[in-house]
Protein backbone atom coordinates (compact mmCIF):
# COMPACT_ATOMS: atom_id res chain seq x y z
CA UNK A 1 0.00 0.00 0.00
CA UNK A 2 1.65 3.33 -0.97
CA UNK A 3 2.37 5.97 1.67
CA UNK A 4 -0.20 8.92 1.88
CA UNK A 5 1.16 12.12 1.14
CA UNK A 6 0.11 15.57 2.41
CA UNK A 7 -0.80 18.57 0.09
CA UNK A 8 2.77 20.03 0.04
CA UNK A 9 4.59 16.91 -0.74
CA UNK A 10 1.71 15.99 -3.60
CA UNK A 11 2.33 19.46 -5.19
CA UNK A 12 6.20 18.91 -4.42
CA UNK A 13 6.18 15.72 -6.20
CA UNK A 14 3.34 16.73 -9.20
CA UNK A 15 5.86 20.16 -10.11
CA UNK A 16 8.52 17.54 -10.82
CA UNK A 17 6.90 14.89 -12.60
CA UNK A 18 6.00 18.34 -14.71
CA UNK A 19 9.65 19.58 -14.67
CA UNK A 20 11.04 16.42 -15.60
CA UNK A 21 8.78 15.61 -18.21
CA UNK A 22 9.43 18.77 -20.18
CA UNK A 23 12.75 19.14 -19.79
CA UNK A 24 14.27 15.43 -19.26
CA UNK A 25 16.68 16.75 -16.83
CA UNK A 26 16.75 16.24 -13.18
CA UNK A 27 14.92 18.70 -10.95
CA UNK A 28 16.57 21.01 -8.42
CA UNK A 29 14.87 22.44 -5.50
CA UNK A 30 15.89 25.97 -6.99
CA UNK A 31 14.31 25.17 -10.12
CA UNK A 32 11.07 23.98 -8.54
CA UNK A 33 11.15 27.51 -6.27
CA UNK A 34 11.65 29.64 -9.61
CA UNK A 35 8.79 27.93 -12.20
CA UNK A 36 6.58 27.21 -10.22
CA UNK A 37 4.15 28.52 -6.84
CA UNK A 38 4.67 26.36 -4.44
CA UNK A 39 4.13 28.93 -1.75
CA UNK A 40 6.95 27.97 -0.18
CA UNK A 41 10.87 28.94 0.29
CA UNK A 42 13.82 26.47 -1.26
CA UNK A 43 15.11 24.97 1.83
CA UNK A 44 10.92 23.38 2.59
CA UNK A 45 10.91 22.14 -0.86
CA UNK A 46 14.30 20.26 -0.35
CA UNK A 47 13.32 18.95 2.90
CA UNK A 48 10.23 17.75 1.14
CA UNK A 49 11.57 16.23 -1.62
CA UNK A 50 14.24 14.34 0.56
CA UNK A 51 11.07 13.25 2.34
CA UNK A 52 9.82 12.33 -0.99
CA UNK A 53 13.53 10.46 -2.04
CA UNK A 54 13.20 8.56 1.64
CA UNK A 55 9.49 7.38 0.96
CA UNK A 56 10.25 5.97 -2.47
CA UNK A 57 8.54 8.39 -4.85
CA UNK A 58 11.91 10.20 -6.07
CA UNK A 59 15.36 8.64 -7.09
CA UNK A 60 18.51 10.74 -7.03
CA UNK A 61 21.23 9.51 -10.53
CA UNK A 62 24.08 11.40 -8.26
CA UNK A 63 24.83 12.72 -5.19
CA UNK A 64 25.36 16.11 -7.04
CA UNK A 65 22.57 16.14 -8.74
CA UNK A 66 18.21 16.81 -8.76
CA UNK A 67 15.51 14.26 -8.35
CA UNK A 68 14.17 12.36 -10.65
CA UNK A 69 10.34 10.29 -10.69
CA UNK A 70 10.47 6.67 -9.25
CA UNK A 71 8.35 4.24 -10.85
CA UNK A 72 6.47 4.73 -7.22
CA UNK A 73 6.11 8.52 -8.09
CA UNK A 74 4.91 8.36 -11.28
CA UNK A 75 2.06 5.65 -10.08
CA UNK A 76 1.02 7.45 -7.47
CA UNK A 77 0.77 10.48 -10.34
CA UNK A 78 -1.14 8.46 -12.43
CA UNK A 79 -3.48 7.50 -10.12
CA UNK A 80 -4.20 11.06 -8.20
CA UNK A 81 -2.33 13.65 -9.32
CA UNK A 82 -2.58 13.51 -13.46
CA UNK A 83 -4.24 16.57 -14.57
CA UNK A 84 -7.08 16.09 -17.04
CA UNK A 85 -6.04 16.63 -20.74
CA UNK A 86 -9.22 15.69 -23.10
CA UNK A 87 -8.09 15.30 -26.72
CA UNK A 88 -9.53 18.90 -28.46
CA UNK A 89 -12.08 19.25 -30.85
CA UNK A 90 -9.43 20.49 -33.38
CA UNK A 91 -7.15 16.86 -32.52
CA UNK A 92 -10.26 14.69 -33.45
CA UNK A 93 -11.10 16.71 -36.32
CA UNK A 94 -7.97 16.18 -37.58
CA UNK A 95 -7.91 12.49 -36.48
CA UNK A 96 -11.07 12.30 -38.28
CA UNK A 97 -9.59 13.97 -41.95
CA UNK A 98 -6.51 11.44 -42.09
CA UNK A 99 -8.44 8.59 -41.60
CA UNK A 100 -10.77 9.69 -44.19
CA UNK A 101 -7.70 10.67 -46.56
CA UNK A 102 -5.66 7.40 -45.98
CA UNK A 103 -8.31 4.52 -45.59
CA UNK A 104 -10.19 2.59 -48.00
CA UNK A 105 -9.76 -1.16 -46.76
CA UNK A 106 -9.62 -2.53 -43.27
CA UNK A 107 -6.33 -2.82 -42.86
CA UNK A 108 -5.17 0.30 -43.22
CA UNK A 109 -7.56 1.53 -40.09
CA UNK A 110 -5.31 -0.68 -37.84
CA UNK A 111 -2.14 0.87 -39.62
CA UNK A 112 -3.06 4.27 -39.16
CA UNK A 113 -4.65 3.82 -35.53
CA UNK A 114 -0.71 2.92 -35.20
CA UNK A 115 0.65 5.69 -36.71
CA UNK A 116 -1.72 8.48 -35.46
CA UNK A 117 -0.75 7.30 -31.89
CA UNK A 118 2.79 7.49 -32.86
CA UNK A 119 2.95 10.54 -34.19
CA UNK A 120 0.62 12.44 -31.20
CA UNK A 121 1.88 11.09 -28.70
CA UNK A 122 5.87 10.49 -30.48
CA UNK A 123 6.14 7.20 -28.64
CA UNK A 124 5.87 3.69 -30.09
CA UNK A 125 2.77 2.42 -31.00
CA UNK A 126 1.13 -1.21 -30.56
CA UNK A 127 -2.27 -1.99 -32.47
CA UNK A 128 -3.43 -5.92 -32.52
CA UNK A 129 -6.27 -6.23 -34.53
CA UNK A 130 -8.57 -9.17 -34.21
CA UNK A 131 -8.70 -12.52 -36.08
CA UNK A 132 -11.23 -11.91 -39.24
CA UNK A 133 -12.91 -15.63 -38.97
CA UNK A 134 -16.09 -13.75 -38.67
CA UNK A 135 -15.83 -11.64 -41.66
CA UNK A 136 -17.82 -12.98 -44.80
CA UNK A 137 -16.79 -14.28 -48.36
CA UNK A 138 -17.91 -11.45 -50.77
CA UNK A 139 -16.04 -12.39 -53.67
CA UNK A 140 -13.40 -13.30 -55.55
CA UNK A 141 -11.96 -11.85 -58.97
CA UNK A 142 -8.92 -13.13 -61.58
CA UNK A 143 -7.47 -10.13 -63.44
CA UNK A 144 -5.66 -10.79 -66.47
CA UNK A 145 -2.04 -10.67 -66.29
CA UNK A 146 -0.23 -12.46 -69.49
CA UNK A 147 -1.45 -15.11 -71.33
CA UNK A 148 -0.25 -17.18 -68.30
CA UNK A 149 -0.91 -15.86 -65.12
CA UNK A 150 -3.85 -14.11 -63.31
CA UNK A 151 -3.67 -12.40 -60.19
CA UNK A 152 -6.72 -13.31 -57.94
CA UNK A 153 -8.28 -11.41 -55.54
CA UNK A 154 -10.33 -12.42 -52.47
CA UNK A 155 -12.26 -10.05 -50.48
CA UNK A 156 -14.74 -9.97 -47.82
CA UNK A 157 -17.15 -7.95 -46.17
CA UNK A 158 -14.55 -7.01 -44.09
CA UNK A 159 -12.29 -5.40 -46.52
CA UNK A 160 -9.72 -7.78 -46.25
CA UNK A 161 -8.34 -8.86 -49.20
CA UNK A 162 -5.56 -11.93 -50.38
CA UNK A 163 -3.67 -11.01 -53.22
CA UNK A 164 -2.28 -13.66 -54.98
CA UNK A 165 -0.33 -14.05 -58.91
CA UNK A 166 -1.19 -17.24 -60.18
CA UNK A 167 -0.26 -19.52 -62.85
CA UNK A 168 -2.78 -21.24 -64.98
CA UNK A 169 -3.15 -25.09 -65.41
CA UNK A 170 -1.95 -25.63 -69.22
CA UNK A 171 -4.94 -25.69 -71.60
CA UNK A 172 -7.10 -23.51 -68.95
CA UNK A 173 -8.05 -19.73 -70.28
CA UNK A 174 -8.61 -16.87 -68.27
CA UNK A 175 -12.79 -17.78 -69.28
CA UNK A 176 -12.09 -20.81 -67.61
CA UNK A 177 -11.03 -18.84 -63.99
CA UNK A 178 -13.66 -16.09 -64.80
CA UNK A 179 -16.27 -18.87 -64.68
CA UNK A 180 -14.78 -20.76 -61.99
CA UNK A 181 -14.99 -17.23 -60.13
CA UNK A 182 -18.29 -17.26 -60.73
CA UNK A 183 -19.14 -20.55 -59.09
CA UNK A 184 -17.26 -19.97 -55.98
CA UNK A 185 -19.04 -16.53 -55.76
CA UNK A 186 -22.26 -18.55 -55.72
CA UNK A 187 -21.29 -21.60 -53.21
CA UNK A 188 -19.56 -18.96 -50.64
CA UNK A 189 -21.24 -15.26 -50.71
CA UNK A 190 -22.26 -14.36 -47.62
CA UNK A 191 -20.36 -17.22 -45.87
CA UNK A 192 -18.03 -16.74 -42.83
CA UNK A 193 -14.47 -17.15 -42.94
CA UNK A 194 -15.04 -19.51 -40.24
CA UNK A 195 -17.60 -21.30 -41.42
CA UNK A 196 -16.34 -22.09 -44.78
CA UNK A 197 -16.08 -26.09 -44.73
CA UNK A 198 -15.04 -29.01 -46.43
CA UNK A 199 -18.98 -29.52 -47.62
CA UNK A 200 -19.15 -26.42 -49.20
CA UNK A 201 -15.67 -26.94 -50.94
CA UNK A 202 -17.25 -30.09 -52.26
CA UNK A 203 -19.83 -28.67 -54.02
CA UNK A 204 -17.60 -25.98 -55.45
CA UNK A 205 -15.92 -28.92 -57.34
CA UNK A 206 -18.48 -30.64 -57.92
CA UNK A 207 -19.26 -27.54 -60.46
CA UNK A 208 -16.12 -26.84 -61.64
CA UNK A 209 -15.15 -30.37 -62.28
CA UNK A 210 -11.45 -29.60 -63.67
CA UNK A 211 -9.08 -31.12 -61.29
CA UNK A 212 -6.55 -28.73 -62.03
CA UNK A 213 -8.60 -25.07 -62.00
CA UNK A 214 -10.38 -26.88 -58.53
CA UNK A 215 -6.89 -27.47 -57.17
CA UNK A 216 -6.20 -23.59 -57.66
CA UNK A 217 -9.04 -22.36 -56.44
CA UNK A 218 -8.22 -24.36 -53.37
CA UNK A 219 -5.19 -23.24 -52.77
CA UNK A 220 -6.55 -19.17 -53.12
CA UNK A 221 -9.49 -20.25 -50.15
CA UNK A 222 -7.43 -21.95 -47.82
CA UNK A 223 -4.43 -19.45 -47.95
CA UNK A 224 -7.28 -16.64 -47.33
CA UNK A 225 -9.02 -19.03 -44.26
CA UNK A 226 -5.08 -19.26 -42.69
CA UNK A 227 -4.31 -16.06 -42.94
CA UNK A 228 -7.56 -14.89 -41.21
CA UNK A 229 -7.31 -16.93 -38.20
CA UNK A 230 -4.12 -14.64 -37.24
CA UNK A 231 -4.24 -11.65 -35.63
CA UNK A 232 -2.04 -8.77 -36.85
CA UNK A 233 0.36 -7.02 -35.15
CA UNK A 234 1.18 -3.09 -36.40
CA UNK A 235 3.92 -1.03 -34.74
CA UNK A 236 5.15 2.49 -35.29
CA UNK A 237 7.03 5.09 -33.76
CA UNK A 238 10.32 3.40 -33.25
CA UNK A 239 12.18 6.12 -34.77
CA UNK A 240 10.14 8.28 -32.67
CA UNK A 241 11.07 6.59 -29.77
CA UNK A 242 15.11 7.09 -30.78
CA UNK A 243 14.52 10.54 -30.71
CA UNK A 244 13.17 10.93 -26.85
CA UNK A 245 16.47 11.40 -24.74
CA UNK A 246 16.55 8.25 -22.78
CA UNK A 247 17.28 6.44 -26.07
CA UNK A 248 19.98 8.58 -27.60
CA UNK A 249 22.76 5.44 -26.57
CA UNK A 250 21.54 3.14 -29.09
CA UNK A 251 23.35 0.58 -27.29
CA UNK A 252 21.21 1.12 -24.29
CA UNK A 253 17.80 0.84 -26.40
CA UNK A 254 19.13 -1.82 -28.62
CA UNK A 255 17.56 -4.67 -26.76
CA UNK A 256 14.36 -2.91 -26.78
CA UNK A 257 14.62 -2.82 -30.31
CA UNK A 258 15.28 -6.02 -30.58
CA UNK A 259 12.23 -7.31 -28.40
CA UNK A 260 9.78 -4.92 -30.82
CA UNK A 261 10.74 -6.98 -33.50
CA UNK A 262 9.84 -10.26 -31.94
CA UNK A 263 6.10 -10.36 -32.98
CA UNK A 264 4.87 -13.34 -30.82
CA UNK A 265 6.65 -11.59 -27.70
CA UNK A 266 4.81 -8.33 -28.47
CA UNK A 267 1.30 -9.96 -28.81
CA UNK A 268 1.83 -12.25 -25.79
CA UNK A 269 2.91 -8.97 -24.02
CA UNK A 270 -0.83 -6.82 -25.21
CA UNK A 271 -2.89 -10.28 -24.43
CA UNK A 272 -1.21 -9.79 -20.69
CA UNK A 273 -2.71 -6.39 -20.53
CA UNK A 274 -5.90 -7.22 -22.15
CA UNK A 275 -8.77 -6.19 -20.14
CA UNK A 276 -11.78 -3.87 -19.37
CA UNK A 277 -10.67 -0.20 -19.67
CA UNK A 278 -7.55 1.49 -19.68
CA UNK A 279 -4.16 0.36 -17.75
CA UNK A 280 -0.92 1.95 -17.18
CA UNK A 281 1.86 0.01 -16.35
CA UNK A 282 5.04 1.40 -15.36
CA UNK A 283 8.93 1.08 -15.12
CA UNK A 284 9.28 -1.65 -12.43
CA UNK A 285 5.91 -2.83 -12.84
CA UNK A 286 7.11 -4.52 -16.26
CA UNK A 287 7.72 -8.33 -15.87
CA UNK A 288 9.67 -8.24 -18.92
CA UNK A 289 13.08 -7.06 -18.18
CA UNK A 290 13.57 -5.36 -21.32
CA UNK A 291 11.03 -2.97 -20.28
CA UNK A 292 11.55 -1.64 -16.79
CA UNK A 293 12.96 1.87 -17.98
CA UNK A 294 9.62 1.36 -19.73
CA UNK A 295 5.95 2.74 -19.26
CA UNK A 296 2.84 0.88 -21.17
CA UNK A 297 -0.51 1.83 -21.84
CA UNK A 298 -3.05 -0.25 -23.25
CA UNK A 299 -7.04 0.08 -24.06
CA UNK A 300 -9.08 -2.85 -25.11
CA UNK A 301 -11.77 -2.23 -27.63
CA UNK A 302 -14.78 -4.28 -28.61
CA UNK A 303 -16.95 -5.10 -31.63
CA UNK A 304 -20.51 -5.92 -30.82
CA UNK A 305 -19.94 -6.76 -27.37
CA UNK A 306 -16.87 -8.93 -28.21
CA UNK A 307 -13.16 -8.08 -26.75
CA UNK A 308 -11.35 -7.80 -30.01
CA UNK A 309 -7.46 -6.08 -29.75
CA UNK A 310 -5.97 -3.90 -27.93
CA UNK A 311 -4.06 -0.06 -28.71
CA UNK A 312 -1.41 0.82 -26.69
CA UNK A 313 1.41 3.20 -26.17
CA UNK A 314 4.95 2.54 -25.24
CA UNK A 315 7.62 4.60 -24.24
CA UNK A 316 9.75 6.14 -21.41
CA UNK A 317 8.72 6.37 -17.91
CA UNK A 318 9.15 9.90 -18.55
CA UNK A 319 6.32 10.06 -20.82
CA UNK A 320 2.84 12.68 -21.02
CA UNK A 321 0.68 9.88 -19.44
CA UNK A 322 -2.03 12.95 -19.57
CA UNK A 323 -2.22 12.99 -23.48
CA UNK A 324 -1.25 9.70 -23.93
CA UNK A 325 -3.78 7.95 -21.73
CA UNK A 326 -6.37 10.45 -22.93
CA UNK A 327 -5.85 9.64 -26.80
CA UNK A 328 -5.91 6.11 -26.29
CA UNK A 329 -9.28 6.39 -24.43
CA UNK A 330 -10.51 8.94 -27.31
CA UNK A 331 -8.99 5.95 -30.39
CA UNK A 332 -10.49 2.73 -28.15
CA UNK A 333 -14.03 4.34 -27.63
CA UNK A 334 -14.13 5.46 -31.84
CA UNK A 335 -12.44 2.63 -32.98
CA UNK A 336 -15.00 0.43 -33.56
CA UNK A 337 -16.99 3.96 -35.40
CA UNK A 338 -14.16 4.12 -37.43
CA UNK A 339 -14.59 0.73 -38.66
CA UNK A 340 -18.18 0.93 -38.94
CA UNK A 341 -18.17 4.14 -41.41
CA UNK A 342 -16.23 2.99 -44.03
CA UNK A 343 -18.32 0.80 -46.82
CA UNK A 344 -16.16 -2.62 -46.97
Amino acid sequence: MQDSLDARKQRVLKAIIRDYVESAEPVGSRTLARKYDLGVSPATIRNEMADLEMLGYLEQLHTSSGRIPSSKGYRFYVDGLIPPEPVSDEEKRLINRWYEKRVKRIEEVFQETARIISQVTHNVSLVLAPQLTQAKFRCLQFLPLDDRRVITVLMTDAGFIENKIMRMPDGATFEDFQRMAAVINKNLAGHTLATIEHHSLAEIKDEISDEPLYEAALSIIHRALEASKEERLYLGGTTEMLEQPEFHDVEKVKDTLLVLEEEELMKDLLHAHMGDGLEVTIGQENEDSHFKDSSIITATYHLNGELLGTIAVLGPTRMEYAKAMSLLEYMNANLTNIIKRFDW
